[in-house]
């Protein structure tokens, strides 16, 4: 028998305790959808349509006119649980947008930056899902492959050409080298990542197609932490995907190390010289992935900076390093792409490794080399024309030991015009009046890098261009000489004859698009608009635009 029997009021009291109502939770805070509108607002809209205002807020993080716009998110401490960043994806640098209006990007760096700063903790560090639409975001294959170099860098040093291959393919995985895995990089620990393996759709059609998963209920599924296969299924012709973000777990976690390296806002310029340092202790090939970071840690060191004493003992402690130097200098020298070869020049000068005057030696090796090969075309000329832009290399293939080779077609003789030869550059100019198509695409390129600017140049191509039989060849060649600003009277003279004398409607186009940029200054616009007119062919579906645009800006005879 209980020692405590309770009395008939007790258990009536308890009785309506037991019936009261529980009483109810508080109800949940509000979850975060931080969105970064580059270009179309879509996608944001259809979402904000479907997710309870009482469940979700939003908050734009791109304050227009405003270029620090994720730093001051950072600053008024916003935390987001959903990302959705809006834009065109370049594959590798930023997202941006395609209207003239819109000045605001976001660099895949500055993401860099938040995710391996602690300035900024509590922007990524609670997310349960990002959305990137913008294409190639999740593309898996690597963005800039160093495959050809880096197989015979590994090949020369003993490995067969299999285990160079294998070795090639595990160091792009291990360093990211895919927009994928710089995405997975970056919002590390993320349980959901959503991107395009390939194009994405455009914004009003991705924004379509958004709502109509979330009318399906996909609303539910938002920031679940797991996959939507509903949301993929939706999205599946265009590509879309799904990722993780990294983990300590991960076995490509130590490229996301060696980027924090570069983007912790908290290292010194000192500490990351000194990770360049190690980096250069290991394969060559890795430092060729993490060229551009490289080149844009040096491109930052001003004068001033170079001054202080931890940069310059990083600075000397590199260029003392002959082992590293003679390992670098052989990769270079290997490497099969001209663009990439003179980055990594100019990286070796910028490290200290080569002075001026042995980089322009090493310049000079290249180009000598890219003349012996018996292809090229206009990357190469323009290639050429661009690193001799102030001339330092005019006359390469004359001094130093370097000879003049190369075969005698317009590609070859532009990149030896390119580099000061005046019996090339006449060459060149003779292309432009042949009726070789890819000769003439050569010689335009040329001429975009080094305009005609001798007034009797201008007239003999001018007289070649008149006496060319009447075709797409002269049209063609008509066009790389309207992009020069033509003032002299005696090729307008020519022009004009050429106008009235032509067949083609097509060549009276050209010349009318010359006229119109011309300084016609020293022609009687009355006579010249009579001209137009006597003389005007007609021109098949009214192809004659350029004619009817100047007519139109000339007064009435």
């Amino acid at each position: 028998m209980p020692w405590f029997a309770p009395g008939r009021a007790a258990l009536g009291a308890l009785a309506l305790l037991l019936a009261l109502p529980a009483p109810a939770a508080p109800p949940a805070a509000p979850q975060t959808v931080c969105t970064i509108t580059v270009n179309s607002a879509d996608e944001k809209d259809s979402l904000r349509r479907h997710l309870s205002e009482s469940r979700w807020r939003f908050v734009e993080l791109v304050e227009r006119g405003r270029p620090d716009w994720l730093a001051s998110a950072c600053r008024a401490g916003v935390r987001c649980d959903v990302l959705v960043i809006s834009g065109h994806y370049d594959g590798a640098n930023e997202f941006f947008s395609d209207r003239l209006e819109t000045q605001e990007y976001l660099p895949v760096t500055e993401l860099e930056r938040v995710s391996c700063s602690a300035s900024c903790p509590g922007l990524f560090e609670r997310l349960k899902e990002v959305y990137l639409f913008g294409c190639n975001t999740l593309n898996p294959s690597p963005q800039s492959s160093a495959s050809a170099e880096v197989v015979r860098s590994l090949v020369r040093e003993g490995h067969s050409p299999k285990e160079a291959r294998r070795q090639l393919q595990a160091l792009n995985a291990a360093q990211g080298e895919s927009s994928r895995e710089r995405m997975r990089q970056i919002f590390k620990g993320v349980p959901v990542i959503y991107g395009f393996s390939s194009a994405a759709p455009v914004g009003p059609i991705a924004g379509a197609t958004l709502e109509r998963y979330l009318r399906s209920g996909g609303a539910a599924d938002v920031a679940r932490g797991h996959p939507s296969g509903r949301l993929l299924g939706y999205f599946a012709p265009f590509a879309m995907t799904a990722a993780s973000g990294m983990t300590e777990q991960d076995p490509a976690i130590a490229a996301r190390r060696d980027m924090c390296q570069f983007a912790d806002e908290r290292r010194s310029d000192a500490a990351r010289l000194g990770f360049v340092h190690e980096l250069l202790q290991r394969h060559v090939g890795e430092v060729r992935l993490q060229l551009e970071r490289i080149q844009r840690l040096m491109a930052g060191l001003d004068a001033e900076a170079r001054r202080t004493p931890a940069v310059a003992r990083a600075l000397a402690t590199i260029a003392q390093d002959r082992a590293a130097r003679d390992r670098f200098l052989a990769y270079t020298r290997g490497a099969d792409e001209p663009p990439v070869r003179v980055r990594l020049v100019n990286l070796a000068h910028a490290l200290g490794w080569l002075d001026a005057d042995q980089r322009w030696q090493e310049l000079a090796l290249m180009l000598g080399e890219l003349l012996e090969r018996s292809r090229l075309d206009v990357p190469e000329v323009g290639l050429a024309c661009s690193l001799n832009e102030e001339g330092d290399l005019d006359g390469a293939f004359g001094r130093r030991g370097a000879a003049t080779v190369g075969g005698d077609d317009a590609a070859h003789a532009a990149v030896r015009a390119c580099l000061g030869s005046s019996e090339a550059r006449a060459r060149v100019l003779e292309a432009l009046v042949g009726r070789s198509e890819a000769e003439v695409r050569v010689a335009q390129a040329y001429l975009r890098q080094r305009p005609i600017e001798d007034a009797a140049e201008l007239r003999r191509v001018a007289d070649s261009i008149a006496a060319m039989p009447a075709g797409e060849a002269q049209v063609r060649a008509l066009e790389t000489l309207g992009r020069h600003y033509v003032a002299d009277r005696a090729v307008l003279d020519r022009l004009t004859r050429l106008y009235a004398e032509t067949p083609s409607p097509a060549v009276q186009n050209a010349i009318a698009g010359i006229l119109i940029r011309a300084d016609r200054s020293g022609v009687a616009d009355t006579d010249l608009a009579r001209l137009l007119r006597e003389h005007r062919r007609p021109a098949p579906g009214g192809g004659d635009s350029l004619v009817e645009a100047l007519i139109e800006r000339l007064p009435t005879p």
